[in-house]
């Protein structure tokens, strides 16, 4: 089984207009209804590859119950830990000429209900995977990531974490299964920009050194780097399309990668999974369909 965990998931209502102007009425071109959060995007790119997994975090109100709602045809299993109070956001994305964001709060998350949540992972065993993305809200502890694998560090299950800064290089210490920065991530966890691959592959085997048993390092349309447990080094281009939509397109990439190894155990073959879904997310409007990364996954 995969875990995964969405400290703050939303429901992004998308809007495409031609020509959006300030302070006059503008008609919609296109309007999309649908949920988010990287735990979430994992979750159900996982299902749609024939995954078993099961999301987890906080949901509050009516926007809350959409999102299980939506996860239950989606085919995931959901065990949210219920707010009392609020709503779960709502992210407006605008989408005009150049694209503007509007993203909820969310509601505020209490001591009790985060104490529920680390019951809830109490049931992770040996053999599971649990995945950890994204940022935590800042009414949460800085160290929330830390003290989560420290409570599991025993379980016997793999994590993996795909998150920025102090967040990622804080929980290196439990020998996380995978990490996942993107270029510009990596690069900032050594104050510095990276150019080519030698300087990549340098600081992916500097978090290696630390912890991390293989290191994933995504680069847009330029492809991926992993750097498996063995030392050893794979790269893949990403296939050729039009980039229609770049949301979703990291946790696409987590979530193929952990399908392509759960099915091959082989790291070669989970690095082009996990491109393959990235990709095929990237080149459409919402998450991908299995059938379209199978499609990408035979092109390269």
């Amino acid at each position: 089984m995969v875990y995964t965990v969405t400290f703050n998931p939303a429901i992004d209502y998308v809007v495409r207009v031609d020509d959006f102007e300030t302070g006059k009425l503008n008609r919609t071109r296109q309007e999309l209804i649908q949920i988010g959060g990287k735990g979430i995007n994992v979750s159900v790119l996982l299902s749609r590859l024939g995954v078993e997994t099961t999301a987890l975090g906080f949901v509050a109100g009516f926007t809350g119950q959409e999102i299980e709602r939506t996860l239950e045809q989606e085919c995931v299993r959901t065990d949210f830990v219920h707010l009392k109070q609020g709503f779960t956001r709502i992210n407006v994305k605008l989408k005009g000429g150049q694209e503007t964001e509007i993203n909820g709060r969310g509601p505020q998350v209490d001591e009790a209900s985060l104490e529920a949540l680390h019951e809830k992972l109490q049931q992770i065993r040996e053999g599971d995977y649990l995945v950890l993305a994204g940022s935590v809200p800042a009414d949460m502890p800085k160290q929330l990531y830390s003290h989560i694998l420290e409570k599991l560090s025993s379980c016997g299950a793999g994590f993996v974490v795909d998150a920025e800064g102090e967040l990622l290089t804080g929980i290196l210490q439990y020998r996380p299964f995978l990490i996942k920065p993107n270029h510009l991530e990596l690069g900032a966890i050594f104050h510095k920009e990276l150019h080519g691959e030698e300087e990549i592959e340098a600081c992916a085997a500097q978090l290696q050194k630390q912890g991390a048993r293989n290191v994933l390092v995504s680069m847009g349309g330029a492809g991926a780097i992993l750097l498996d447990e063995t030392g050893r080094f794979h790269r893949a281009q990403a296939p050729d399309g039009t980039v229609k939509n770049s949301v979703g397109a990291g946790d696409s990439m987590v979530a193929g990668f952990l399908a392509g190894w759960l099915r091959f155990g082989d790291y070669e073959r989970a690095l082009r999974m996990g491109i393959a879904a990235g990709s095929a997310t990237a080149f459409s409007y919402g998450l991908a369909e299995r059938e379209e990364v199978m499609a990408l996954l035979e092109t390269f």
